[in-house]
């Protein structure tokens, strides 16, 4: 009998061994769960964001624009790190307008301004002064903007259609794209010459196309039939993802397209008809997304992994009738998102929210 304990407490030693060091071991932090409210200064309500950027932990840049009685009025908010902070010291600050993309070229900071219907360029140098670069035009429609170190791209549209405005960083040109491209929805960049942009097309459907630094091409990209695109994610490994809905019926579903650097493969994780336009790459490897709630009180994140997806809530907020996170990045090893949360009985106002870190 003695020798039968003997053989237990053998191996339940050796059981310890093998387990403790999993069960003791620290957790990842970008794999930490729960998400926190973070504060953001007020503006006047009703807010619209329009973009969330990071070059780090403490470098996250984020545009958007207040309702006032006079029209549209931009907002752009930093977060160092600690804490959310408004920067008023942009050129056009007080005028009308809004704030797009930002975009981030050696160690300026580039964002999209419509300054009363004109457009420009705003820089921010690395010691925190601002200029501006007038765009040649004035379009009737700022679609979208990307820029990288060699080269920016203005997209939209005037009295004759469709407009292309590309700048070198010393003069700007207007490019002109495949016969079959009626408009431009979005357009981003991993480099000056590989530029990526998703249009419309003259005979219907979408196309995605490629800029190799000397034309516009079709990169005929076997997108779902009867869908669109929301977003294009590149990554410096060559890696890209593209975000859309397709439609049958007449009833959307949400699909994810991966070019591994040889073939697109598409993907229709459980979203509904998300819209992905806030999808991000997270620290842990995952796609990462806002959702629509099913609680009026607290938002919605959604985690894709391969073929598994999962959900996260955000903090509990009193008296939310409704809280959109809007857009979505990763800063280190957090996860930062920003949006609207409406009160009842006010109008929407800025939220934001981490998780991991």
């Amino acid at each position: 009998m003695s020798g039968l304990r003997a053989v237990v407490v053998c191996l339940v030693l050796a059981c310890a061994a093998v387990v403790s060091p999993i069960a003791t071991a620290a957790p990842d932090p970008a794999l930490r769960p729960g998400w926190s409210a973070l504060p953001v200064p007020a503006a006047a309500p009703p807010v619209t964001v329009k973009d969330l950027a990071a070059r780090g932990p403490r470098d996250v840049w984020a545009t958007a624009y207040e309702h006032a009685a006079d029209g549209l009025r931009p907002l752009l908010y930093r977060w160092d790190g600690t804490a959310w902070s408004r920067d008023t010291t942009f050129p056009g600050a007080g005028e009308p307008g809004w704030l797009g993309k930002v975009q981030f070229v050696g160690d300026e900071v580039w964002i999209f301004h419509n300054r009363a219907g004109a457009g420009e360029i705003l820089r921010r140098s690395a010691t925190g002064a601002w200029s501006a670069v007038p765009l040649p035009q004035t379009l009737w429609t700022y679609q979208d903007f990307a820029a990288v170190p060699g080269g920016a791209w203005v997209v939209g549209e005037d009295s004759t259609g469709l407009k292309v405005l590309h700048y070198d960083g010393s003069a700007w040109t207007t490019r002109s794209t495949p016969d079959d491209v009626l408009f431009l929805m979005g357009i981003t960049a991993r480099t000056a010459d590989d530029v990526w942009a998703w249009a419309d097309k003259r005979t219907g459907g979408m196309a995605v196309l490629h800029w190799d630094g000397t034309a516009w091409r079709d990169a005929k990209v076997p997108l779902p039939t009867n869908g669109n695109v929301h977003t294009m994610l590149l990554e410096p490994s060559g890696r890209a993802t593209i975000g859309g809905s397709q439609y049958t019926d007449g009833v959307g579903r949400t699909y994810l397209m991966t070019f591994d650097g040889h073939a697109w493969h598409t993907t229709y994780p459980p979203l509904g008809d998300t819209y992905t336009e806030g999808m991000v790459r997270g620290p842990d490897g995952a796609l990462w997304l806002p959702v629509r709630s099913d609680r009026a009180f607290q938002s919605k994140y959604a985690r894709v992994d391969g073929s598994r997806t999962t959900f996260s809530y955000g903090s509990k907020r009193t008296n939310a009738i409704d809280v959109e996170p809007r857009a979505l990045v990763r800063a280190g090893t957090s996860l930062l998102s920003l949006g609207t949360v409406e009160i009842y009985g006010t109008k929407p106002n800025l939220m934001s929210e981490r998780r991991g870190g």
